[in-house]
């Protein structure tokens, strides 16, 4: 191989290109956009009611939701009250949770309240919000 003798080198370029890196980074935007996952819980929305005093409830009792449209949910599904207690009729639950939303008729709380003690459910609860 035969080299010139009068080449030089040059010492290096006086601009750095920034479009390709540019390119790259918006291909990983891009690449982190489209692989993440958005993770959605799907459920009732409700509000609790506030309350200063609380205690933790056993995780085993039967959940039962009422909205503030006084619809009740056991187990993601609207159910009536009669529905509700042929259901405690056939089961043998000893304790129920009751998620009722702030602006829940008292009415509704109270009926869902006689139908467990009917049924001779001794341990019911009530969730809230606990504030410091």
């Amino acid at each position: 191989m035969r080299f010139k003798k009068g080449a030089r080198i040059e010492a290096g370029l006086k601009q750095i290109d920034i479009v390709p890196l540019i390119d790259c980074i918006f291909l990983l935007l891009i690449f982190f956009m489209l692989t993440s996952s958005f993770v959605v819980i799907p459920g009732i929305n409700i509000k609790l009611p506030r309350a200063i005093t609380s205690e933790e409830v056993d995780s085993r009792s039967l959940t039962i939701v009422i909205t503030s449209e006084d619809i009740i949910y056991v187990d993601d599904k609207p159910q009536t009250i009669a529905e509700i207690g042929v259901r405690l009729k056939e089961s043998k639950v000893n304790s129920i949770f009751i998620k009722a939303d702030r602006d829940a008729s008292l009415g509704m709380v109270v009926n869902l309240w006689d139908i467990c003690k009917k049924h001779e459910i001794e341990k019911i609860g009530i969730a809230t919000t606990y504030d410091d």
